[in-house]
């Protein structure tokens, strides 16, 4: 089946100093990409799921996976896809990509409960109905663990060097004494 997709630009806000993704931004991000599943994908806002018919969907567990870095005005592609629906709680899996390439995965576990007496409660009929229309066929195992020197290749790759080497000459081109 289809995943749900959204594009996310990387804005400055999202980055540490180095101009990398910091990492707990990304998890503001797939808070937003799964509100917007809600609304667009399941056709049952969150704020509409609240309101109407007292039913809050808070993540109960996550297993993340940062394979490669993202940047400072990459477009960072997010695909959904739903792994298994249960009876009160449904697993999801996403990837963020850049240009083909996984900069992240994403196991995401969500409970529906009532909002008053925090309590499981069954998914709808409706929200499982839709919700099969982005079930993924086969099963996608999460990739084994990037090991730290990848990262570190990666990093090398997208010139951090090259910032760094420029930041150095920069300093070392100050007076003595000069503040930074």
């Amino acid at each position: 089946m289809a995943a749900f997709q959204r594009e996310i630009p990387v804005r400055f806000g999202h980055c540490d100093p180095a101009t990398i993704v910091f990492y707990p931004r990304y998890f503001e991000m797939i808070s937003a990409l799964v509100e917007d599943w809600f609304e667009d994908g399941l056709e049952a806002s969150a704020p509409g799921l609240m309101y109407h018919r007292g039913i809050v969907t808070p993540t109960v567990h996550f297993t993340v996976d940062f394979l490669s870095a993202a940047w400072f005005g990459d477009r960072l592609t997010f695909n959904l896809w739903v792994r298994k629906i249960g009876r009160t709680s449904c697993e999801l899996y996403i990837e963020a990509s850049h240009q083909g390439t996984i900069a992240m995965r994403v196991k995401q576990v969500l409970v529906f409960m009532m909002e008053k007496t925090r309590k499981a409660t069954p998914i709808a009929p409706d929200i499982v109905h839709r919700m099969k229309r982005f079930m993924h066929e086969t099963e996608r195992k999460m990739p084994p663990r990037v090991p730290p020197k990848a990262v570190i290749r990666s990093l090398r790759n997208k010139s951090l060097s090259g910032a760094l080497a420029k930041r150095a000459k920069k300093a070392s081109k100050r007076p003595q004494g000069a503040a930074a």
